[in-house]
């Protein structure tokens, strides 16, 4: 092996769990943030699923 791919190596090598690591917790970050914005956006669609329904009803009741 060259002298400067092994020197590469064992600076680069000893790190690769911390690199690894810290992608593995950006993903789960992100997951996260994904799976909050998902749920807020169902219950945010219920509600206004609920308040178009209210408004029929009232709009019935009126005539």
């Amino acid at each position: 092996m060259d002298a400067i791919l092994a020197e590469v190596y064992s600076t680069v090598l000893p790190a690769a769990p911390y690199v690894l690591a810290a992608y593995i917790g950006i993903l789960l970050v992100i997951a996260a943030f994904v799976a909050l914005l998902w749920r807020k956006s169902k219950r945010t669609e219920a509600d206004i699923d609920a308040l178009e329904r209210a408004l029929e009803s009232r709009e019935q009741q009126e005539e």
